[in-house]
């Protein structure tokens, strides 16, 4: 077993290089970091991991050594790295929360008695949720920001803010593993078995048919139904189900002409009723979508309750949930992590991540499944303007009664919103009135 050395004190990388299954040495490298960009970010922090990887290297007779440096990039093209006072992270962590931001991690290979040198980088775009100042300053109650680069955690409390991100979720965390693994076999290091789960489950590339864009998963098709069979399980023994004949076969003639004409044909879907007057639907991963009684009962005609139900798959098809739960903690690996390292804030993290299925969806990912619901049930045969009439629908319902818990209303964006927005799907065209309502003017 070749000896391998981690160039950096970083707890989180020495977290995360554990679960290669890998036993490694910690050597600091006395190299200086440079901080300004002449070219692009990827040649900076490639720069600077093989220089921390050659310090260490030029110290030893022999040996691994793994060179690594992260920074956060803004859209106005501000570098962030650590900071220095708490006025400051305060400053960061209001501006990632209402821009998007890269991640760019640098690595660095080196034989120490050969020479042979390999690097890589890897590139992830974060979306946060926008945070008020007593949320940021209720965060730094708990977390010193002093140690994180853009000075908050995405493996710990900073998780539930991560509304979503396209790429590695361990780059984020400072170590994307997935690529190390990479390079790390081409120097004929051998890697346990722990990491096979994580190569089978983390950071999966493919193109998604519903956004039409190319998507870096944490998990691909099989860990998803697992995810969702698990969840799904457990739903059902809380919930009782309606067994009436007339009622289930309804929902599901609708619901497999719906699932026919999706663009994922991979999963097998099922549907199911919840006996409960509440008006409500929902989706879990892998193909599982549940009605509420109250909603079958309150739609007008099939044409709305299709395109529900198409609604709730087209969060399937672009992966909503998946997505939610890979931007809070990646969950299968935490779990791994926080058997081995028994963890409590990372236990803690796997539970999150399971109850942010059952939370609501950004307004962008609403925003799509009507759309993707608008398509697929004109595809099966239904009138795609039945979804903004379902919508109006609820608008009366909604005035009528006061809102409760886990109601429909309450696990989306304003209603008069996403009507404009379906009509201008369905027509092409905006209206003055829904310009008005999109616009909030």
């Amino acid at each position: 077993m070749k000896k391998i050395i981690l160039a950096s004190g970083s707890p989180h990388r020495k977290e995360l290089l554990k679960l290669l299954g890998l036993k490694f040495i910690v050597k600091k490298s006395r190299a200086r970091e440079t901080k300004e960009i002449v070219t692009t970010c990827e040649a900076l922090v490639k720069e600077n991991a093989l220089n921390k990887a050659r310090d260490v290297a030029g110290r030893l007779n022999e040996g691994i050594v793994i060179g690594a440096d992260t920074l956060v990039y803004l859209e106005n093209g501000t570098i962030i790295g650590k900071p220095r006072n708490l006025a400051e992270a305060k400053k960061i962590l209001k501006y990632l929360s209402c821009h998007p931001s890269w991640v760019y991690t640098g690595l660095a290979v080196i034989d120490a008695k050969t020479g042979k040198t390999i690097q890589g980088c890897e590139k992830t775009k974060i979306f946060m949720e926008e945070l008020s100042d007593t949320e940021i300053n209720r965060y730094y109650a708990h977390v010193s920001p002093f140690d994180k680069a853009g000075g908050f955690d995405i493996e710990g409390r900073g998780g539930v803010w991560i509304k979503r991100i396209e790429g590695c979720y361990f780059n984020v965390v400072g170590l994307p593993i997935s690529r190390l693994y990479q390079m790390l076999k081409k120097f004929g290091v051998v890697i346990g078995m722990l990491v096979l789960m994580v190569g089978a489950g983390g950071c999966v590339t493919e193109y998604n048919l519903a956004t039409k864009q190319q998507e870096t998963l944490l998990y691909g098709t099989d860990k998803e139904i697992k995810i969702g069979e698990s969840v799904a399980r457990e739903f059902d023994k809380q919930n009782k189900m309606v067994t009436d004949v007339d009622v289930n076969e309804r929902v599901n003639e609708i619901a497999d002409k719906i699932f026919e004409v999706c663009d994922r044909k991979e999963l097998v879907y099922t549907i199911k009723i919840i006996d409960d007057d509440k008006v409500n639907a929902l989706s879990l991963p892998g193909g599982f979508v549940y009605l509420f009684k109250g909603l079958v009962d309150k739609v007008d005609n099939d044409d709305q309750l299709a395109c529900v139900i198409a609604h709730e798959v087209g969060h399937i098809t672009a992966r909503h949930s998946i997505k939610k739960i890979q931007g809070m903690y990646g969950y299968s690996v935490l779990m791994i992590l926080a058997a081995q390292s028994g963890n409590a804030d990372l236990a803690q993290g796997v539970d999150l991540a399971m109850a942010s299925i059952f939370t609501a969806y950004s307004q962008q990912d609403e925003f799509e499944a009507d759309r993707l619901g608008i398509k697929y049930a004109q595809k099966a045969g239904y009138d795609p303007k039945a979804m903004a009439g379902f919508l109006k629908r609820l608008l009366e319902i909604q005035a009528k009664e006061p809102p409760r818990d886990f109601s429909y209303w309450r696990t989306h964006p304003f209603i008069p919103q996403r009507i404009a927005a379906s009509n201008q799907v369905v027509s092409g065209q905006l209206e003055f009135k829904d310009y008005l309502n999109l616009t909030g003017e």
